[in-house]
C-alpha cells in the first residue's frame, strides 16, 4: 500500500463515521456481529438464574471465567463477591468500567420463554428471584466490550479496570469493594464509567445528564410509644397510631413548607405497622421512611426536621417516652453525580457513534444507585442511560400517555438485541475515546 493510501485510510473511515452519524446510523465496532451470539446465551442464561444482592455465587463466577478467557487479570472475592479484571496496554489512563451483578425478589410474570424460575432464601423466606432491574443487560454489555477491547489493543493504550459488582440493590456492594481496597490494592481510575437500561427511551436510544443524576437515599426507621389499652376507652391511654397518623401528615411539610422548591425532595412513608385488632389500643407503631434528596445539605436538613417534628409530635400527645428514630445501616447512599466536562466528552462521542438523533439530554432522577461511592472517592464519573423498551411498544406507550414496564416490575422485558448492541457498541466507542483511540481527545 502506497504511503497516500495509508493516509487515505483513516480519512475516509472517519469520513464514513460522521456519514452515518449525520444519517443517523450506528457505527457498530468490528466484529460484534460475529460475537453477538455468544452475548446472546450469556444473557439468558444469567437471566434464567439470578442470584439476590449478597449472594451472587455463580454470576460472579461466570463473569470472571469469561473475563479470564479473554486474557484479563482476574481477582475475585472483592467485598463480597465483586470482581475486578485488568487488562494493561502500555502507560497511559486508566479506565474503570462497572456492572452490577445482582437480581431483586420478584416473581417475573413476563411470559418470556427464558423468563426466570428461580427462587432464593430471602430475609423472610424463600422468594422467587428476577433480573427485574437489567443487571443481565449491563454484564452482557461489559463482556461484549471486554471481548472487543481485548482484540483492538492496537486502537488504545492505558490500563482497563472492569468491575463486576455486587449488591447494588441493597446500596452496600461499592462500598464494600472500596473497603476491600478497590483503589489501593489496584490502580486508582482517571474515570469511571457505567450504563444503566430504562424503560424511558426505547431500545437503540441513549441518554446522558450532566451534574446531578440519581438522588441519595435513607432508610429511617421510626418506633413511636404509647401507653395501650381498651378500645372502648381512649381516654385512659396514649394511643401511638393517632401519633403516628399526625407524624405522618406533618413529615409533609419538611417538603412542603421548609425545603426550598428549586431543591428536590422527598420524604415518603412507605410502611406504618401498629395494632392487632380493632378494639385494642397498641403500646406502639413503627414507620418506614424513604428520603432522597441530591445536595448534601438537603439531605442533612431532611434527616434533622424528621428528628425533630417526630419528638415533637410525640411530646404533644403525652407519649411516656421519646420516639426511637434510627437511620437504618447499609440502607443509605449519596447521590450519584455526574462529571459536567466529561459528560460532555461522552456524550459527544455517542453523537458521532449513533447519530444526534439517537441520543437526548435526560432530566435527573430521585432513585438512587451507589455507583456514586466512585466519584466521591475522586474519580470523574458518569453514568448514563441505555434504551431498553421495543421502539413500537414503547411509541405505543408514549401514545397513551404512559410508560412501557420498567426497573423493579415483573413485566420489565427489555429488548435484548439491540439493546445489547447498543450498550456494548456504547461502552467500546467511550473507551477508545478514553483511552487514546485515535479521538482528538486522547492527549488531553
Amino acid at each position: 500500500m502506497s504511503r497516500v493510501s495509508k493516509l487515505l485510510v483513516p480519512i475516509l473511515s472517519l469520513l464514513g463515521l460522521i456519514a452515518s452519524a449525520a444519517q443517523g446510523k450506528t457505527s457498530e465496532p468490528p466484529g460484534l456481529d460475529a460475537l453477538y451470539p455468544e452475548l446472546d446465551a450469556f444473557y439468558i442464561d444469567l437471566h434464567q438464574n439470578p442470584e439476590l444482592s449478597g449472594q451472587e455465587e455463580k454470576t460472579s463466577a461466570k463473569l470472571a471465567e469469561q473475563l479470564r478467557k479473554l486474557g484479563y487479570e482476574v481477582t475475585t472475592g472483592v467485598g463480597g463477591y465483586g470482581v475486578v479484571a485488568l487488562m494493561r496496554n502500555g502507560s497511559g489512563k486508566t479506565l474503570l468500567l462497572r456492572t452490577d451483578m445482582d437480581a431483586l425478589p420478584l416473581q417475573e410474570k413476563t411470559g418470556l420463554a427464558y423468563a426466570s424460575k428461580a427462587t432464593a432464601q430471602g430475609k423472610e423466606g424463600v422468594v422467587s428471584v428476577m433480573h427485574a432491574c437489567g443487571h443481565d443487560i449491563h454484564m452482557t454489555s461489559l463482556l461484549g466490550t471486554a471481548t472487543l477491547l481485548a482484540k483492538m489493543k492496537n486502537r488504545w493504550h492505558g490500563t482497563l479496570f472492569l468491575i463486576g459488582q455486587p449488591a447494588e440493590e441493597i446500596v452496600s456492594g461499592a462500598q464494600a469493594m472500596l473497603k476491600a481496597g478497590l483503589f489501593t490494592k489496584f490502580p486508582k481510575p482517571n474515570f469511571a464509567i457505567a450504563l444503566h437500561d430504562t424503560n424511558r427511551l426505547p431500545a437503540g436510544k441513549l441518554g446522558y445528564t450532566p451534574g446531578f443524576k440519581y438522588a441519595s437515599m435513607d432508610t429511617v426507621a421510626i418506633t413511636i410509644f404509647g401507653k395501650g389499652g381498651h378500645g372502648a376507652a381512649p381516654y385512659l391511654t396514649v394511643d401511638p397510631i393517632v401519633i403516628g397518623a399526625r407524624t405522618v401528615l406533618s413529615l409533609q411539610t419538611i417538603v412542603a413548607r421548609e425545603n426550598n422548591p428549586l431543591e428536590p425532595a422527598v420524604v415518603t412513608v412507605g410502611s406504618f405497622q401498629g395494632g392487632t385488632k380493632s378494639n385494642i389500643i397498641p403500646d406502639e407503631v413503627r414507620l418506614q421512611l424513604t428520603v432522597r434528596s441530591y445536595k448534601d445539605e438537603v439531605r442533612k436538613h431532611l434527616l434533622s426536621a424528621i428528628e425533630r417534628i417526630t419528638k415533637a409530635e410525640a411530646a404533644a400527645a403525652g407519649a411516656p417516652k421519646e420516639p426511637v428514630i434510627t437511620v437504618v445501616p447499609g440502607e443509605s447512599t449519596e447521590s450519584v453525580y455526574n462529571d459536567p466536562a466529561l459528560t460532555d466528552r461522552v456524550a459527544k462521542v455517542l453523537v458521532r457513534t449513533f447519530g444526534e438523533a439517537q441520543v437526548v439530554s435526560m432530566p435527573p432522577w430521585m432513585g438512587s444507585e451507589d455507583f456514586s461511592v466512585y466519584g466521591r472517592a475522586g474519580v470523574p464519573s458518569v453514568i448514563f442511560d441505555l434504551g431498553a423498551i421495543e421502539p413500537q411498544s414503547f411509541e405505543k406507550a408514549k401514545a397513551a400517555g404512559t410508560l412501557p414496564p420498567g426497573p423493579h416490575s415483573p413485566l420489565f422485558a427489555p429488548d435484548k438485541e439491540p439493546t445489547i448492541r447498543t450498550g456494548v457498541t456504547a461502552l467500546t466507542a467511550i473507551a477508545l475515546d478514553l483511552l487514546g483511540g485515535g479521538s482528538e481527545h486522547a492527549s488531553k
